[in-house]
């Protein structure tokens, strides 16, 4: 065997290694995105579970108040559809609505001494409050596997690989303006 071939062969093994060491990155890459949407779903059906819960806790008390828990309760099956239909942007905005149907419920609750001072709703609130931060962080951790996949996917040499595989870019969790903003409690109760 001439030099000149054994160069060419090992060219050519260190171009298909590498090669393959990219395809496995991104393999790893979409492997990690698909985790973090999975932790989300994992708090998505514990928070769904407890939600029905804290409307009925509420009932007891909050008479007054049935267009504001009949929201919560048509914004968390609007999060359980867009969830089942794995629709990234539906689910961003059904969260948006869940989290402010559940906002002005806990503004509202407020005004009633004798609901705030119950223990079931209250470890209720807790515990559905611990579970909104920790979906928060899950969200945070899921759009960061994203960009990074999105951007692997997109750089050269990845890019080649990504094509010919058809890996895909994810689209990213996001939720309205409404979420960003504060709650205007005042104009809550003066509805």
């Amino acid at each position: 065997m001439e030099l000149s071939s054994v160069i060419i062969i090992a060219i050519v093994l260190v171009i298909l290694g590498y090669l393959i060491v990219i395809y496995n990155n991104l393999v790893s890459l979409k492997h990690n995105v698909s985790k973090s949407r999975a932790n989300i779903d994992v708090l998505l059906k514990q928070r769904h579970d407890e939600l029905p819960k804290l409307v009925a806790s509420c009932k007891q008390y909050m008479q007054h108040e049935r267009q504001t828990l009949e929201d919560v309760i048509t914004a968390r099956n609007s999060v359980k559809a867009a969830q089942d239909s794995n629709d990234i942007t539906s689910l961003g905005k059904a969260e948006s609505s869940l989290r402010s149907s559940l906002g002005k419920l806990f503004a509202l609750a407020e005004g009633y001494p004798e609901l705030k001072a119950d223990s079931s709703f209250v470890q209720l609130q807790q515990r559905i409050s611990h579970l909104e931060e920790t979906i928060a962080d899950r969200r945070e951790l899921y759009n960061d596997s994203v960009n990074l996949n999105n951007a692997r996917i997109e750089q050269f040499p990845d890019v080649l690989v990504a094509r010919s595989f058809k890996f895909r870019d994810f689209d990213l969790l996001e939720f309205s303006d409404v979420e960003i903003t504060d709650v205007n409690i005042d104009k809550m109760f003066n509805t």
